[in-house]
């Protein structure tokens, strides 16, 4: 039976040789060309990349959803399989994948994740099912313009479909490797709720961080991956807590330039 859709897939990467020969590999099974969007690494990542025959676009770094925007620019192909360079599919999403191109794709299709700490993939907890929205058509949808935790424009009536095969999500090596990501995240995430005007930091700082313990740990079941449930679910309390201290301090630092103009 003919291919009735080729696909593009499209990876954003920044000093990722330890991961991005892993997700190539794998996204080749179903993609017709790779796109990689590579924001001046330092390390192997392009060499890499280059060995498996992807397109490579380099970039400086703009924020998560402009760069990914941007790979959907260089695609030749209409339809987009979204990875992370950290991200891989497993052999049941990939023959999920292979059997919509013969059948025909239509509309958006999401996938469960399974997120990778420190040693163990989570199936519990605020990370599963994570269900990401992956596979589309870039003339009908595309990524907004967010710095982090970027999302899909989805048209009004747009099917969103979701299947059941996993993509393989190798968050965090180690507890120091979250340590320093969440430090990165938590810092851009302060910044982009202060460009929209986000002022209720108090009442966050308070009352959020008690509030994601429980519902990791106990609504969600985290407590079902072991002692590795209960470290994830103490550091989201502490990921939510820091972005909105962060957000504090920018504002108390935006006063402070205000007070005293002559101290820039």
């Amino acid at each position: 039976m003919k291919n009735m859709h080729p696909i593009s897939g499209v990876i954003i990467t920044r000093n990722e040789e330890g991961n991005i020969a892993r997700c190539i590999t794998a996204l080749q099974k179903v993609a017709e060309e790779i796109i990689v969007v590579d924001s001046l690494s330092t390390d192997r990542t392009v060499e890499i990349a280059k060995g498996f025959n992807a397109n490579i676009f380099q970039l400086e770094w703009k924020g998560f959803g402009p760069q990914k925007n941007f790979g959907l620019q260089q695609a030749t192909h209409n339809y987009i399989l979204a990875l992370d360079a950290d991200e891989v599919l497993t052999d049941e999403a990939i023959a999920e994948i292979q059997l919509l191109k013969l059948t025909g794709l239509n509309g958006v299709y999401e996938f469960p994740l399974l997120n990778f700490y420190f040693g163990k993939f989570l199936k519990h907890g605020l990370e599963y099912p994570n269900y990401k929205k992956r596979l589309f058509d870039k003339t009908k949808v595309w990524w907004n313009d967010n710095l982090i935790h970027e999302s899909l424009i989805i048209p009004k009536g747009h099917s969103v479909l979701r299947l059941k095969g996993h993509i393989k999500h190798f968050s965090y090596r180690s507890i120091e490797h979250y340590i320093s990501k969440a430090n990165y995240y938590t810092t851009i995430g302060a910044i982009e709720l202060k460009s929209k005007g986000k002022k209720n930091f108090l009442l966050k700082m308070l009352f959020s961080p008690g509030f994601v313990f429980i519902k990791s740990y106990f609504l969600k079941k985290g407590f079902l991956d072991g002692f590795h449930g209960f470290i994830t679910a103490v550091f989201n309390a502490r990921t939510n807590f820091l972005k909105y201290a962060k957000l504090w301090e920018l504002y108390q630092n935006e006063k402070s330039d205000l007070q005293n103009p002559s101290a820039k």
